[in-house]
Formats: structure tokens, C-alpha cells, sequence
């Protein structure tokens, strides 16, 4: 149950890292929520006790470390992407990057600095007492992560109050998942105190992820936690991919209008074809299409029926008339009235054909 829990949450979070990442690629923004997602994702995966055992066998409790230092990687990005989405990105932003640092640093030498860690999963309630490195080890995870996820919860509690929509709701999200990371965290620190405390510390094994308020502090919130954490940076950027959608819809509906007077007028023709996002490839050919229709002399006043009439009397051949200067519109009622040319100068073709 615990390993289709972790492998499943971990997997989904590496999916949908994988997607921010071909997204940010072709946009050029959200590459640090990608690499978060990343992380978690495999942080996860890592994690899994099927994983653990195959990862002990390159190096006892391997599996462990490498969860924990992409755990620490992922909580520096989601903290850095709620700074930028706040507006608040270069505000600390050395802090956090040097304490980064310093606790993977600080993980990787009391690790490889500690001797008989055992194989299979890594648990080590029971070398507390005995290896003082580990605690160091587990009182440096501790802190970071305690000091990551209260500034997330921090900034994400004072953005909340000026934001809406999608993004409140991400926001909210990404509250709760503070939340219940602060009481792993707790739990963390309980369980080890009381490790240190006692003669025989038993190793704390779980046969489920909530089965016991132990477990559910040490498996299950973090679980909870991570799917929290994707879903609250992913619904902010819905209305943007039904934005891009709808760019995607006019662009198709504006093609056929679009070459026929870039045929006609090849001057109009932008020498930059647009930029990486479907936005400014938008941009650009309503650009070209306005001064097309500009040079075919149809004017905002006419209707849509009459201007593709107009637009389909053109002949393909190029035209020697100057195009005259023209104000702007808004964007949104530009794509209205653009896509109603579209769409009427697509049903003539239907109508002639006939």
C-alpha cells in the first residue's frame, strides 16, 4: 500500500514536472516549478520501499539520502516559484539559495561520515543513540525543510489576500500543504527525541501510510502534502492553457484569411514570424491580417459578411497600393471582430465552390 501510494504520487508529480518543463522550454517561464515537481517526483519514488532495497545494494540506505536531498532541492523551487508568483523572487532569495547549500552539504558529509547504516529501507531509529552523526544528519533535514515550508507558508498566506480565482485557490492549497508538512516535520522531531531517549528503540515500521498517528505523521502528511503541492502550482496556470487554447482556435480559424492577403499583400509579412509562445504568434498574424485588411479597404464599420465578400474579390496577385495609417483596437474585441472575418470569409469559399 505504502510503496502504490509513494510510486504513485511520485510518478504523478514527475509527469506533471515533465510537462512543466517542456512547457517552460517552449515559453521561457516556470523552469523552477518544473525542476520542483522533478524533484518531488523523484524524491518520492526514491522513497519506495522497492526502491530502497535495490538502491541499498549500490550503498547502504542510499535510497534514503538521495530522497531527502531531492526533498530539500524541491522545497527550495516551490519556495522560490510562490516568491515569484507574489512578486517577492530577489527578497531573500541569497538566503535561501546559501541555506540550501549548506544542509545538502551538511546531509552528504554526516552521511557518508556514519559506518554500519543499514541496507534495505532506511530507518535509523535505532543508531540515534549510537551514531550522533545521524542526528546531526536528521536535525539538519529538520530544520531546512522546517524553514522552507514556513516560508512558503508565509508568503503564501500574505499573497492570498491580494489574489483571486485559480490563483487563490493554488495558494490556498499550497497553505494546507504547509500545513501538514509542519506536522511531519513535528512528528519527525517527536519520534527522534524519543529514539534517543530509550535503551532499545524499535525500528518505527508501518503497514500502512495512516495506519497508526506515527505513521500517519511520517508517511502519510508528506504524501498528502506533496499532492497538495502539485495540484496548488498547477491550477493557477489553467486559465492560461484555456487561453492557449483559444489562441490556438484563432490562429487555425485565421490561417486561410491570413495567407490569402499575405499573397496579395506580401509587404504586410513581419520579418519576425513572432516569439516561442502561441500569444505572440497570435500577435503577429492579427498583425499582418489587420494591415491586410487595411490595404483591401475594409474599414471597423463593415460588417464581417461584407468584408470577406470584399477580401474574396481580391485577386492572388500582388497590389500596388499604400496601406493608410490606422488606430488601435482592444485586443479582445480585435480577435472578436478578426475571427467573425475568418469565419464568414471560410463560408464564401463554401458558397462560391458550389
Amino acid at each position: 500500500m505504502i510503496d502504490i501510494l509513494f510510486l504513485g504520487v511520485g510518478l504523478f508529480a514527475l509527469a506533471v514536472g515533465i510537462w512543466r518543463a517542456v512547457r517552460a522550454r517552449r515559453t521561457g517561464a516556470g523552469a523552477g516549478l518544473a525542476v520542483s515537481l522533478i524533484a518531488l517526483g523523484a524524491a518520492f519514488c526514491f522513497l519506495s520501499n522497492r526502491a530502497q532495497v535495490a538502491e541499498s545494494e549500490l550503498y547502504p540506505s542510499l535510497g534514503r539520502l538521495l530522497s531527502n536531498l531531492a526533498t530539500m532541492v524541491a522545497a527550495y523551487g516551490i519556495g522560490l516559484t510562490v516568491a515569484e508568483i507574489s512578486g517577492t523572487r530577489d527578497r531573500g532569495r541569497r538566503t535561501r539559495l546559501v541555506a540550501l547549500a549548506a544542509a545538502l552539504a551538511l546531509l552528504v558529509v554526516t552521511f557518508f561520515g556514519t559506518s554500519d547504516l543499514p541496507r534495505g529501507i532506511g530507518v535509523f531509529d535505532e543508531l540515534y543513540g549510537t551514531h550522533p552523526t545521524l542526528v546531526v544528519y536528521v536535525f539538519a533535514y529538520t530544520v531546512y525543510l522546517g524553514f522552507a515550508v514556513v516560508d512558503i507558508g508565509i508568503v503564501s498566506a500574505v499573497t492570498i489576500r491580494a489574489s483571486g480565482g485559480a490563483l487563490r485557490a493554488g495558494l490556498s492549497l499550497l497553505l494546507l500543504a504547509s500545513a501538514f508538512a509542519v506536522a511531519y516535520l513535528g512528528g519527525k522531531v517527536v519520534a527522534t527525541i524519543k529514539a534517543l531517549q530509550s535503551d532499545h528503540p524499535a525500528k518505527a515500521l508501518c503497514a500502512g501510510p495512516f495506519s497508526t498517528l506515527p505513521c500517519a505523521l511520517d508517511v502519510g502528511f508528506p504524501a498528502v502534502s506533496v499532492l497538495l503541492i502539485v495540484v496548488g502550482l498547477t491550477i493557477p496556470s489553467i486559465p492560461g492553457l484555456v487561453a492557449g487554447r483559444r489562441d490556438a482556435r484563432t490562429l487555425r480559424q485565421l490561417r486561410p484569411l491570413r495567407e490569402h492577403l499575405t499573397r496579395r499583400f506580401p509587404e504586410i509579412v513581419r520579418i519576425d514570424p513572432g516569439g516561442p509562445s502561441r500569444r505572440e504568434r497570435l500577435l503577429t498574424a492579427m498583425s499582418e491580417t489587420n494591415d491586410g485588411l487595411i490595404l483591401a479597404g475594409v474599414t471597423p464599420e463593415l460588417a464581417a459578411p461584407a468584408a470577406a465578400r470584399l477580401v474574396r474579390a481580391l485577386p492572388d496577385e500582388p497590389g500596388e497600393t499604400e496601406p493608410p495609417v490606422a488606430g488601435t483596437e482592444p485586443f479582445a474585441a480585435d480577435v472578436a471582430r478578426l475571427r467573425a472575418i475568418a469565419q464568414a470569409y471560410r463560408k464564401s469559399a463554401v458558397g462560391s465552390s458550389r
